[in-house]
């Protein structure tokens, strides 16, 4: 239970929370931290900042203070790769990552948890790529007591099993083969483009490029070269070009002669509509096989960038999981990117 009394009668008394001040432009932050015992001189700065009376907490067996409640929410939350912001800062305590990764969130856990109204969680958005140290959710008590129960009917949802409804996943180090495709590229009258677009792009997720083949639009010629990819020791197949209609368009046809099975070709997102990803079965192992259309080599950011970071968290890319990049799958092209602080494909 919480008792109001008249900050002029607060003298000696302990405040049982933080005190928040908000100066426009200036400041946001604790003017009085919780356990602050209140003083003569205190009075005219808390009716400055509209308090003409503060809570005395008694609670009862049933009932959870916001900074205890605080602790417990983020401690169910936090999965592998998540450790605690700290202590509670105006009830709030903020979940960060452990290590570099791909931030996954267990979006349903998440709104069961937020459905129960006493409690929130709000988090960066799922598959949202994150650094060591960076704040990636943050949760609290909503009023500054709460009842025990609700408390820990949201700890059971939170904790989602023992995996936590929030965790972030370490990105493996690929070796990747790349397979550039075109009798333009192989007869060398056009000198390739995409080799180095994917170099960049893979080493920024810390994998390397360990073999590079060049093929005609022959697709007994593109399967060979996934197949030399594969003798040198690649673990992901790239292959550029060849995605499209043309008749010389037979990169698909190359990269299912090589033994690629569960081929979805086509998503819902620009751009990288004409997209292919698939599995190859090789030493006991399967292979992630991704084709890129030629958008890969004039956007700055595809469906490319939106899936290889899954792909390198272990997740298996289906129909279905395409299916769902439709929502928020539209790039803006703007003059000058941002990515990935924009809405595509979130």
């Amino acid at each position: 239970m919480a008792k109001t009394v008249p900050v002029a009668q607060a003298v000696g008394m302990v405040l049982p929370h933080d005190i928040t001040e908000i100066r426009q432009g200036e400041f946001k932050g604790r003017a009085f931290r919780k356990g602050h015992i209140i003083r003569a001189e205190d009075i005219e700065h808390l009716k400055r900042l509209g308090k003409e009376h503060v809570y005395i907490l008694e609670l009862g067996h049933d009932e959870i203070h916001e900074d205890e409640a605080a602790q417990k929410l983020a401690a169910a939350l936090a999965g592998s790769g998540i450790m605690s912001g700290g202590e509670p800062v105006e009830g709030k305590i903020g979940l960060c990552a452990a290590h570099d990764g791909l931030l996954r969130v267990d979006q349903e856990a998440l709104y069961r948890f937020n459905l129960l109204g006493e409690v929130m969680c709000a988090t960066l958005h799922h598959n949202t790529q994150v650094k060591a140290g960076q704040q990636v959710a943050a949760t609290r008590l909503i009023p500054l007591v709460g009842k025990r129960q609700v408390v820990d009917e949201a700890v059971a949802l939170a904790d989602n099993q023992g995996l936590g409804a929030v965790r972030v996943e370490p990105l493996r180090t690929a070796a990747a083969g790349l397979v550039i495709t075109g009798n333009e590229v192989y007869h060398g009258r056009i000198k390739d483009a995409f080799e180095p677009v994917l170099r960049e792009k893979l080493a920024a997720l810390g994998s390397e490029v360990i073999a590079v083949r060049k093929a005609p639009d022959d697709a007994a010629q593109i399967a060979a070269a996934i197949g030399d990819c594969l003798a040198a020791g690649a673990d992901l197949i790239v292959t550029s070009g060849g995605m499209s209609v043309d008749p010389d368009d037979v990169t698909r046809e190359g990269i299912a002669r090589a033994g690629t099975r569960e081929i979805a070709y086509g998503t819902p997102v620009l751009p990288g509509a004409m997209f292919l990803v698939g599995y190859l079965a090789h030493q006991g192992k399967e292979i992630p096989v991704l084709g890129l259309p030629a958008c890969g080599m004039f956007h700055r950011t595809t469906v490319f960038d939106l899936l290889l970071p899954r792909i390198l968290v272990g997740e298996k890319i289906d129909r279905r999981a395409l299916a769902r990049m439709g929502h928020g799958g539209l790039c803006l092209n703007c003059k000058h990117c941002l990515y990935p602080v924009c809405p595509f494909g979130k």
